[in-house]
């Protein structure tokens, strides 16, 4: 039906809104399924790079699955860097990271850190506060590698810096002295 649906908007005027609707729900649609390389052929067909980036941003900004962010912020990043504003693209690509962060976790916790793909640093501190520190490991290493040359938001330090301040946390250990009694 969306292929009919393009294939109409070929042959007479639809209006720009309804064009962006029926690409972002085909977008949608294909992500939804996974078939990630059908999603990558229809932005690909779109003439007009002001519609492409109208369709990609909404579509992400419907929360869709953690696949399907992940291909949507990458391909934002690789196409629309310029057109971003320095905001949107920070968001997007820790977006981005925080969903390659999430694919490094084991599938069934997923879910459980899904809320803050979008928030890197606090997924890394709920891992933390968790005692998950294999998974955090891992974490902390893919987020090295993403970080190298990139300007987000945050850095390498403030990983560092939220580490160091949980791992003094866990060496403090309150006690009170006791008195030798003769």
């Amino acid at each position: 039906d969306y292929e009919l649906c393009e294939e109409w908007g070929h042959l007479y005027p639809v209006p720009r809104e309804d064009l962006i609707n029926l690409h972002r729900e085909h977008l949608l649609h294909l992500l939804e399924i996974g078939d990630m390389e059908k999603a990558l052929q229809l932005l690909q067909r779109i003439e007009d790079p002001g519609i492409c980036l109208a369709i990609s941003e909404q579509s992400l900004d419907q929360h869709p699955n953690l696949a399907a962010s992940h291909f949507l912020a990458d391909y934002l990043t690789a196409h629309f860097h310029a057109n971003l504003t320095t905001a949107r693209r920070n968001e997007i690509q820790a977006l981005y990271m925080g969903s390659k962060v999430l694919l490094t976790l084991p599938e069934l916790s997923r879910v459980n850190y899904f809320h803050l793909s979008s928030r890197p640093l606090l997924m890394l501190e709920q891992l933390l506060m968790n005692m998950k520190v294999d998974w955090l490991a891992v974490a902390v290493q893919t987020l090295h590698q993403l970080l190298a040359g990139q300007e987000i938001g945050f850095t390498v330090e403030d990983i560092d810096n939220l580490l160091s301040k949980y791992a003094e946390k866990a060496l403090n250990f309150p006690f009170a002295l006791k008195e030798k009694r003769s």
